[in-house]
C-alpha cells in the first residue's frame, strides 16, 4: 500500500466592509487539537482542491468565499499532531458575519493587528506570518 500525506485546504478569509478590510476569520476548534485555527479541512476523493476550500469555508463559517489566490502549500510532517497533512492555503474574501458550524465551535472576525498567534493550532501562526509579509 502506498502511503501519502492527507491532502487538506485552509482558507484565510478576508472580511471587507466596503473597501476597508475588517479582518480575517478564525475559528475555535471543537475537536483536538483545541484552540484557534484558520477554517479548513480535508479534500475528498474526486474533489478539486479549490472546490474543497469553498466547501470547507461554507461548512465551518457559513460564508460564501471567493478565492483570490494561493498563498502556498504547507507540508511539514509535524504541522498536524494527528498525522502528516499537506495543506493548500488560499487567500479568500467574503462579506457577512461568520457563524461557527461543523468542526468549528465558534467563528469570529479578528483584525490583523489582533491576531492571537500564541493561541493558533497546527502551523497556522507561520501561515499567517507568511500572509502578513506579502
Amino acid at each position: 500500500m502506498i502511503r501519502t500525506p492527507h491532502l487538506a485546504t485552509d482558507g484565510i478569509i478576508e472580511i471587507y466592509e466596503g473597501e476597508a478590510l475588517r479582518g480575517i476569520v478564525l475559528i475555535e476548534r471543537k475537536n483536538e487539537p483545541r484552540g484557534l485555527a484558520l477554517p479548513g479541512g480535508f479534500v475528498e476523493v474526486g474533489e478539486r482542491v479549490e472546490a474543497a476550500c469553498v466547501r470547507e469555508m461554507r461548512e465551518e463559517t457559513g460564508l460564501e468565499v471567493r478565492i483570490r489566490r494561493l498563498l502556498g502549500v504547507y507540508s511539514d510532517p509535524q504541522r498536524d499532531p494527528r498525522f502528516h497533512t499537506a495543506s493548500c492555503v488560499f487567500v479568500c474574501e467574503a462579506e457577512g458575519v461568520p457563524v461557527g458550524a461543523d468542526d468549528a465551535k465558534a467563528a469570529r472576525i479578528v483584525p490583523l493587528e489582533a491576531i492571537p498567534f500564541s493561541e493558533l493550532c497546527f502551523d497556522h501562526a507561520q501561515i499567517l506570518q507568511d500572509y502578513l509579509r506579502r
